[in-house]
């Protein structure tokens, strides 16, 4: 299944443009300078990333499984609650890539049990529009150690185990938010579903699998 979830995704509901400050004269006229700087104006980038949910489950109840979620600090020095996700490398599918990135990212290995959905949004960068599109997935633990150690781009501070019916109140991002939402209605819905994410449950001692 998978469910588009539309929506900004910057936390504060901010513009992707801030409005220019006021008070000072302009030098130039407006719409000469609207024009310049309108994002129609920009080169328009597509880019793919994949990431998710990767659970364990303690028992049969559905909030009893705890998701893996990284701690990042973004550029102006706040923490942020996310979910693991990064791009698309070579000829990956977005399943390869969802699998992958969460293993460099928390260290913990994965396998792939369900869709859950697709974040479709847009931002500016300085030279360029970017269509961003971010397939997600629920995936069962079955090894590893949690850490950010081996990120290779050093972007995450820690890595948490956060139990399901608590991570759409911890997550910074209102579109991860609902994923969260839609991650703990499949588990309610679904016996088969927890069973599968269940099999060969990860341990919550051992803190390394072969």
């Amino acid at each position: 299944m998978s469910t588009p979830v539309p929506a900004s995704d910057r936390p504060d509901g901010r513009p992707e443009v801030p409005p220019p400050p006021g008070g000072a004269p302009l030098r130039v006229n407006p719409a000469r300078r609207a024009a310049a700087n309108s994002p129609t104006h920009l080169p328009v980038v597509d880019e793919t990333s994949a990431g998710g949910l990767v659970l364990r489950g303690g028992s049969e109840r559905p909030e009893d499984f705890s998701a893996a979620v990284l701690l990042r600090r973004n550029r102006t020095g706040r923490l942020e609650w996310c979910l693991p996700k990064g791009h698309l490398e070579g000829r990956e599918t977005p399943q390869e890539a969802a699998i992958r990135e969460i293993r460099e990212e928390t260290g913990i290995r994965g396998s792939i049990q369900a869709e859950l959905g697709v974040i479709d949004y847009w931002f500016t960068g300085e030279d360029r529009r970017v269509h961003k599109v971010v397939h997600h997935y629920l995936l069962r633990a079955e090894g590893g150690r949690l850490t950010v150690e081996d990120d290779p781009d050093g972007e995450a501070e820690d890595a948490l185990w956060v139990r399901v019916d608590e991570l759409a109140a911890r997550l910074s991002y209102p579109n991860e938010q609902r994923l969260a939402v839609a991650a703990l209605e499949l588990l309610e819905s679904s016996r088969n579903l927890r069973d599968a994410l269940r099999a060969d449950a990860f341990p919550t001692e051992r803190p390394d699998l072969p």
